[in-house]
């Protein structure tokens, strides 16, 4: 079965930053395109970040364009997500998620993927 391990979050002031980590476990992760979703306390889970296979095509929510940037190192079975400016409405469980298929459109939906890490706790205070 495959298994998605995170790491990298934790609680920042606003203007920080901080690199998420999601590494492979049962599987090879070049054959997979990637996701990044967060969830805020009592709202529902949101897309940021999306990464095809290769690497070669990357997707942004609006609300974290220009200030995260996802990337996939695929020799260390490796995805990231650096978050640099960290605003306290950045404030989330982040979950990252994974899929076999070859994506066509953007990958900003939930049911697009079939594995999902255990999520990690971002806290930005004021």
């Amino acid at each position: 079965q495959v298994q998605l391990v995170q790491s990298g979050g934790g609680s920042v002031q606003a203007g920080g930053s901080l690199r998420l980590s999601c590494s492979a476990s049962g599987a090879t992760l070049s054959n997979y395109f990637m996701g990044w979703f967060r969830q805020p306390r009592g709202k529902e889970r949101e897309f940021v970040a999306a990464i095809s296979k290769n690497g070669s095509s990357k997707n942004y929510a609006d609300s974290v364009k220009g200030r995260f940037t996802i990337s996939r190192d695929n020799a260390k079975n490796t995805v990231y997500m650096q978050m640099n400016s960290l605003k306290p409405e950045d404030t989330a469980v982040y979950y990252c998620a994974a899929t076999p298929k070859t994506l066509t459109d953007w990958g900003t939906r939930t049911y697009e993927y079939e594995y999902w890490g255990q999520g990690t706790q971002v806290t930005v205070s004021s």
